[in-house]
């Protein structure tokens, strides 16, 4: 499961998605659980608008004091049936995550190595996810998201990532002609059919590990 990513920065975003950027914040150079990162969704009129919202479909704040879940990644099988989720996805509240590439651990070489994973023209792209929008105590809204996965035992690239022996995943990268679709899907029979293995051709994966304190390279750090 997905855990870390590398959003698309403000400048790149209405070229990616069509969505304005001029009324939102910015966000973090990387993306890691409650951390805040853009959220393309579809405005009154279907258009792509752009949220910032907090990774977590659950945000930490909202929880039940000792009560440890996460909610990062949604299981397209159970994403109906989980309450976490269930709520947003009959609603079809899509939404598209720009970025720039996402990280997984890699165990080929005997122990985890932190691998980035991304497009094979190194443009930037979305994947597949859920809103949610949380009322606040002194007014206004606050938002926040999670990622849907899907199974990945055969797919040539995503079948590589993860410990050996463990079922493998996948991001669900939506093709850019198909993002109106995805924004607009409205049934969650609609959103579900996008829910498709991007091609291994089109991508690419390549070490990448974190560095540490004192430029020393770790070679998986979440």
């Amino acid at each position: 499961m997905c855990v870390n990513y590398k959003p698309t920065p403000k400048s790149e975003i209405t070229a990616l998605t069509g969505a304005d950027t001029s009324a939102t914040p910015d966000w973090p150079d990387e993306t890691w659980q409650d951390y805040a990162a853009p959220v393309v969704r579809a405005g009154l009129e279907g258009e792509p608008e752009l949220i910032v919202g907090t990774y977590g479909m659950m945000p930490r704040r909202k929880l039940q004091p000792g009560l440890q879940i996460s909610t990062m990644n949604a299981r397209a099988e159970t994403i109906g049936e989980k309450r976490s989720y269930a709520g947003a996805w009959r609603r079809a509240h899509t939404c598209l995550l720009p970025m720039q590439y996402f990280y997984e651990p890699n165990y080929e070489s005997g122990r985890a190595q932190r691998w980035a994973i991304g497009m094979a023209d190194d443009e930037p792209f979305c994947v597949a996810g859920l809103w949610r929008a949380w009322e606040e105590a002194e007014g206004g809204y606050a938002f926040s998201f999670t990622q849907i996965t899907i199974n990945a035992d055969a797919h040539p690239l995503m079948s590589r990532f993860h410990k050996p022996g463990e079922e493998k995943r996948n991001l669900v990268i939506i093709p850019r002609a198909h993002y109106q679709q995805w924004l607009n899907a409205g049934t969650p029979e609609h959103a579900a059919a996008m829910l498709l293995n991007y091609p291994a051709t089109q991508m690419k994966a390549w070490p990448a590990p974190k560095a540490q304190a004192g430029g020393q390279q770790s070679g998986f750090l979440f």
